[in-house]
């Protein structure tokens, strides 16, 4: 008899958020959930949306969103802050959506914020903003000092 091992727990924030956008384009509420902490404080803003808090109320906006479909969201450009225990990903997620007269791409602007804690890494906020062709070119400061 064999036994279906869990899969491993994610190491890096990087691998969370792998498994984010994997779950996103799968449709798979169960991975998706996994990623988040079990806290009562975690947060989620869809573009144009109200703040939804909390792990009942985040699996319940994802469930609607899956009633239509997987999302086919992949992260680009991705810009990362990292201490010991919090993570912050800027990411420009590509989202790709069928329409009557063929498949369009949009942009969203997206903050994945991660702890990490005894259990490992686990999402606590996603805050995503309507985008548009111009968050493709990101607007940085010249560097103060030159090397």
């Amino acid at each position: 008899m064999s036994s279906v091992k869990p899969p491993p727990v994610p190491a890096t924030p990087d691998e969370i958020e792998q498994q984010f956008y994997e779950a996103l384009q799968h449709a798979d509420i169960e991975a998706l959930m996994a990623v988040w902490s079990d806290d009562d404080e975690i947060v989620c803003v869809h573009p144009g949306g109200p703040r939804v808090v909390g792990p009942a109320a985040i699996r319940a906006a994802f469930e609607s969103m899956f009633a239509s479909g997987a999302i086919t969201a992949r992260p680009e450009k991705v810009r990362r802050l990292q201490s010991l225990n919090c993570a912050v990903h800027s990411v420009l997620e590509r989202i790709e959506i069928a329409t009557p007269q063929g498949p369009q791409t949009a942009w969203v602007v997206a903050t994945n914020v991660y702890l990490k804690s005894g259990g490992g890494w686990a999402m606590v906020a996603h805050h995503a903003s309507p985008g548009s062709a111009r968050e493709v070119h990101d607007i940085v400061d010249a560097p103060a000092t030159i090397h």
